[in-house]
């Protein structure tokens, strides 16, 4: 297939401007080779992995693709200052940021050469991330999984707002699995797409096959945005998400919440497959999602429909 050329194709060195979330418990480095190899923009989850282990999958990574690959790094994640370190110690070149201000590492990463593109939920954020220098920004709406904005703007509302809103090139996420979804995001002024749920249900993600078959199996209204208290995170409903919606009822305090939530328990359910126990992070595009596709059949069968789409919107594919 014929690659695409824009600002975002051009920022990263890609041939598709699809890009693979790093998604905790989901994106090590067989899924972030195979979606770049096939094209696209693979991203290390580095959120759920300590310094040592997110330096073997860095060096795992360029063992399996010579292409361009990235590391998303929430920004409050404790060891943080060491996963920096790495990054530029590796000579990783992309760095998607998360969860937190852009401000606090922007400018180092920067000086060392690396791209950086944050991840916002509103077009204040947007101009903030623009003026700390950011590259590019990540507009992910209401719809996405894990964390999420509390202010539950969607993604149809969100993109033309943040593109308003700043200069730098747009990438939309949030409630997106297919090219004609990604054709949506596109009309909407973005340059390029993040999708999450859609690598989740795929062959080489790291989550576990219980439950990446939670995912395909689930219906419109299987997930939900809890946890506000603390931070917003959108969850497929399980025991522990009764819990949690239980706790928020009675207006539970946020340290009641905190040991709720305890240590682990994202772990527990998507990465050893606890289905009743564990957090189950996921967006509501899962609900059409019926398939585990190996990750490249993915970007190409995107990328497709995207292009079938751009020709004859209309036209049911």
């Amino acid at each position: 297939m014929n690659g695409f050329s824009n600002r975002i194709t051009k920022l990263f060195g890609i041939q598709y401007p699809i890009i693979q979330a790093g998604m905790i418990w989901a994106s090590g480095w067989r899924l972030v080779s195979a979606v770049s190899n096939a094209g696209g923009l693979g991203i290390i989850g580095a959120g759920s992995m300590y310094p040592d282990v997110l330096r073997e999958h860095i060096r795992k990574c360029k063992a399996a693709t010579s292409l361009p690959f990235g590391v998303n790094l929430p920004l409050l994640y404790a060891d943080i200052d060491k996963h920096i370190q790495i990054i530029i110690e590796e000579g990783v070149r992309i760095v998607f940021t998360s969860a937190g201000n852009p401000k606090t590492w922007t400018g180092i990463l920067k000086e060392k050469g690396i791209t950086v593109v944050h991840v916002v939920s509103s077009s204040k954020f947007a101009r903030k991330s623009e003026e700390a220098g950011c590259d590019a920004i990540v507009a992910e709406g209401f719809e996405a999984g894990g964390h999420n904005g509390r202010e539950e703007t969607t993604t149809r509302v969100l993109i033309p707002a943040v593109v308003d809103a700043v200069k730098i090139p747009v990438i939309a996420a949030g409630g997106i699995a297919t090219g004609r979804q990604m054709l949506a995001a596109m009309v909407m002024g973005a340059e390029g797409v993040q999708m999450g749920s859609r690598f989740v249900a795929s062959e080489e993600a790291s989550s576990h096959i219980n439950f990446k078959n939670a995912v395909i199996n689930a219906a419109e209204g299987d997930t939900m945005l809890s946890m506000k208290q603390l931070t917003a995170v959108r969850l497929l409903k399980n025991k522990f998400f009764k819990q949690v919606q239980e706790a928020e009822q009675r207006a539970a305090s946020a340290d009641e919440m905190r040991a709720l939530l305890g240590r682990a328990r994202a772990k527990k359910g998507m990465f050893e497959g606890d289905l009743e126990e564990g957090e189950l992070e996921i967006g509501q595009v899962s609900a059409s999602l019926d398939s585990i596709l190996p990750a490249g059949d993915i970007v190409k069968n995107v990328w497709h429909e995207f292009s079938t789409a751009l020709q004859n919107p209309v036209k049911k594919i």
